[in-house]
């Protein structure tokens, strides 16, 4: 008879469990960054990240975290793993929102008070390109195909299109009331823009070239929320685009949009004044910051269910989450 021999290190590697993913947490008034582990749900680190940090996103590869400093003017960027800050990039004055190209350079960022996109390249850190846009620009989608980025000004009210090739503004798009973020669909056929004071998330067609036509736009209404309170900021959609979440702000929920009919299905109950979502990689669940609690609500995708909520920093703005 053989006997299976199984060594120490084989043990310990069958029986660890995959890693968490990190969820990272801007927090606008407390200058940090919290850290939360997406196995125990934990927070596990707060570190420091400039003044009046915003806008958050990872590196493809999940190495590098970049942060907006707004009041630093700068783009700070951390080691995941050691929260060690390397190094900034040159970001024009008051960055808010960026976007990565999908393959990690360069990095596009709205600058809210200068009234420009600079594209900044992440491995010479170096400024490709300045891009005149409306007045308080916020918003930043990149296509999946990467051909194009979007940007939301939001005392224009514009959806401006940018091409990536050679930087100039191809379209502009009309939308309400000060829009705040601007996400395609993962086939790019579709944008979202939300429209904060508007109440609005306007839903485009897009052509293969890039052209855009005006498709829905999808208004929100809730028995006992003042319809001021309803005012859409941070969007998602899932993968597969079935679902499109948006966080409403001061009405304190989440909308569910059924986005093969372009309507709301459900509103799910978050923290007070909620921002901005992030998937986990497996889009079990969407993370949100709540900037008025203090703290970020986790919900489950599929059953469309709030089910945790966890205290951050001060003033919780934007979430990344390490990818797998």
């Amino acid at each position: 008879m053989h006997r299976l021999i199984l060594t120490t290190a084989l043990v310990a590697a069958i029986a660890t469990p995959a890693l968490a993913n990190k969820v990272f947490v801007t927090n606008e008034k407390g200058n940090t960054v919290s850290v939360i582990d997406s196995d125990t749900w934990e927070v596990i680190k707060e570190f420091d990240a400039g003044h009046r940090p915003r806008g958050i996103t990872i590196s493809p590869d999940g190495k590098l975290l970049y942060v907006a400093a707004s009041d630093d003017d700068q783009v700070k960027v951390f080691d995941t793993d050691t929260y060690e800050e390397l190094y900034s990039l040159p970001s024009g004055p008051d960055p808010e929102l960026f976007v990565l190209h999908p393959s990690g350079n360069p990095i596009y960022i709205a600058n809210e008070d200068d009234n420009l996109v600079t594209v900044t390249d992440t491995e010479s850190h170096t400024v490709l390109a300045e891009i005149p846009v409306g007045v308080e620009p916020e918003g930043m989608g990149i296509s999946p195909n990467a051909e194009w980025v979007v940007n939301t000004s939001e005392t224009t009210n514009m959806a401006h299109f940018i091409s990536t090739a050679d930087y100039k503004i191809k379209h502009n798009v009309l939308v309400d009331q000060r829009p705040r973020y601007a996400q395609f669909s993962d086939d790019g056929t579709l944008l979202f823009v939300t429209s904060e004071i508007g109440g609005t998330v306007s839903v485009m067609d897009i052509a293969a070239d890039g052209t855009p036509t005006m498709k829905k736009k999808i208004g929100f209404e809730l028995p006992g929320v003042l319809p001021e309170w309803l005012q859409p900021v941070g969007l998602r959609v899932t993968a597969d685009d079935k679902w499109a979440f948006v966080a409403l702000g001061p009405a304190n929920r989440v909308a569910v949009i059924d986005v093969e009919q372009l309507e709301v299905v459900k509103y799910i109950i978050t923290g007070q004044r909620v921002w901005q979502l992030a998937f986990t990689p497996d889009e079990k669940y969407l993370i949100t910051t709540n900037g008025n609690s203090n703290d970020v609500t986790v919900i489950d995708v599929a059953d469309h269910e709030a089910i945790k909520s966890i205290q951050v920093g001060q003033q919780p703005w934007g979430v990344v989450v390490s990818p797998e």
